[in-house]
Order: structure tokens, then C-alpha cells, then sequence
């Protein structure tokens, strides 16, 4: 019994140690630490020579504004980061704040916490107008741009590596028999190089980012952004694990812009004519 007790107070000790490690951490290196992934426009993104930009980038800035509240003379200081090693920085206390089109998920708040929600889209595919017509008629509303009469032998689609994606498509073609192969790629740039180049039929990832990425391409024209969704993917900003305080701190920082007459020009900064959709949806679905 003694051993249990002993148990509990070592765990609520560790808890209480916990809760207010962020900002001391903060307050003690004299600077926050704002991780970034760099291609992930018009989440995050960065350009030699400049700091990195995008709609999750200036969401964690109003929370660092709240932060400069109790530390006036906070730096602050961008980190870039992947996917793979993003979320381990995050609880190793080497950042702060985790930006980007970062999907909330079980398996990753066994690592992380998150904010609340700052975006929700899902997974579709960017394709040629001379995909595959199966693959059009899955993806695409309507019917298809330029239909190729018959379905190929095999097929590659496209996605990023370590991304929620990546791994609901794997797993779906594990349990299934299927002529579909997988290609990974490091970056969103070199998986629309792919297509543009022919070696893959389609490349899939979050919608939001298709848009963005068509743009991006040497014949915008050539290409197609589906209009179904295949997957669900609600964005939020990764913080540590355990730390409420801090946690509370950031959804209060993003709730009061949210409610603020700035947050709708940003969206329209970054989404274009999508915005006030977009800003209905937020503060419906998104505000405590």
C-alpha cells in the first residue's frame, strides 16, 4: 500500500512538473522555438533568405504574440522539420510549436498534444487531364476531361512520405489484391514532377495542398484537382504532451482571432475566394 501511495505522488509530482515546463522552458532559453515544414504551401514555406510564411505559420505567430504577453523581449526563432522527426522534436523540448498542414491523430497524440483545430480538409488527387479515366471518375465530380478508353494493367499513384495518407493507403491495399503500386516521395515538388513527367498516374494528398501545388506546375492547365475527398484531416498545431497550461494558453490565442475583425483578410490571403466559406466553417466548427 505504501508503495502504491509512493507511486501516485511520483506521478502527480511528474504531472505538476509537466504543466508548466513549456513556458519555463520558454521563459529560460529566452526564446520560442517555432518548428515549420517547408513544403507544405499555403500552410507553411520557405524561401532562402526570407522566414518562412503560410496560414499556419501566422496562426502560431498570434500565439506567440499571446506568449510576448508574460515575456516581452521573447525571440523568436524558425526551425524547419519534417514529417518524420517533427513530432519527436516536439517532445524532446527542441521546439515549441509544430506548423503546417499537421493532421490530428491517435497515434500521434501518443507523442504530441494539439491545439484546437485550425483547418479541415481531406485527401483527394491531383491528376493529367490524361489520367487514367477510372482514376477520374473516382476522384472528379465530373465526368472525365479526356478519358483514356481502357484501364491500364498496373497504375502508380503518388503521395509524401509519413503522412496520414501514406498510411490509409497502404494499409487499404494490404488487405486487397490490388494492381495499384505506391511511390513515395520526399516532397510534394518531386511528386508533381512525377506527374508532370508521366512516371505516376496521380498523386494524392490533402486537398488544400492539390490547390496550391496545380499552381505551382509548368502547365497549370494540363492538370485536375479532384473534388472528392478520401480521407478526413483536421489541422492543428502540435505542443507538448501533458502541458494544459500552455495548451489553454494557444486555443485561447487562436479563439480570440478567430473572433477578430483580421481573421477573415488572412484567410483571404491564402485561400482566395474560398475564405468566407472557410471562415463559417471555422468558427462554427472550430471555436470552444
Amino acid at each position: 500500500m505504501r508503495r502504491l501511495l509512493l507511486a501516485s505522488l511520483a506521478l502527480c509530482l511528474s504531472a505538476l512538473a509537466t504543466a508548466a515546463a513549456t513556458l519555463d522552458t520558454i521563459a529560460k532559453r529566452g526564446t520560442v522555438r517555432i518548428g515549420y515544414i517547408a513544403d507544405q504551401a499555403p500552410f507553411s514555406s520557405s524561401q532562402a533568405g526570407a522566414e518562412p510564411a503560410g496560414y499556419a505559420i501566422d496562426l502560431c505567430g498570434r500565439i506567440v504574440d499571446e506568449i510576448e504577453h508574460q515575456f516581452p523581449q521573447l525571440k523568436r526563432e524558425y526551425v524547419e522539420m519534417t514529417l518524420a522527426n517533427g513530432f519527436d522534436e516536439v517532445r524532446n523540448e527542441e521546439i515549441d510549436l509544430l506548423c503546417g498542414s499537421i493532421t490530428v491523430t491517435l497515434q500521434r497524440r501518443e507523442t504530441v498534444d494539439f491545439s484546437q483545430p485550425i483547418f479541415l480538409t481531406g485527401a483527394s488527387a491531383l491528376l493529367r487531364k490524361d489520367s487514367p479515366d477510372y482514376l477520374q471518375t473516382l476522384f472528379l465530380d465530373g465526368p472525365a476531361v479526356h478519358a483514356v478508353s481502357e484501364r491500364p494493367a498496373t497504375n502508380v499513384i503518388g503521395m509524401r512520405a509519413n503522412t496520414t495518407t501514406t498510411a490509409t493507403l497502404h494499409e487499404a491495399l494490404a488487405i486487397q489484391e490490388s494492381k495499384t503500386r505506391l511511390a513515395d516521395f520526399n516532397t510534394h515538388e518531386d511528386g508533381l514532377k512525377a506527374l508532370e513527367d508521366r512516371k505516376i498516374d496521380a498523386y494524392i494528398a490533402d486537398q488544400a495542398l492539390l490547390v496550391s501545388l496545380a499552381k505551382r506546375a509548368r502547365d497549370p492547365s494540363a492538370l485536375k484537382v479532384g473534388d472528392r475527398l478520401i480521407t478526413h484531416e483536421p489541422y492543428a498545431i502540435a505542443l507538448r504532451r501533458g502541458d494544459a497550461d500552455f495548451r489553454l494558453l494557444a486555443d485561447r490565442a487562436l479563439t480570440e482571432f478567430y473572433l477578430s475583425d483580421d481573421f477573415l483578410p488572412l484567410l483571404e490571403t491564402y485561400f482566395g475566394a474560398e475564405a468566407p466559406m472557410l471562415h463559417t466553417q471555422i468558427i462554427m466548427q472550430h471555436v470552444p
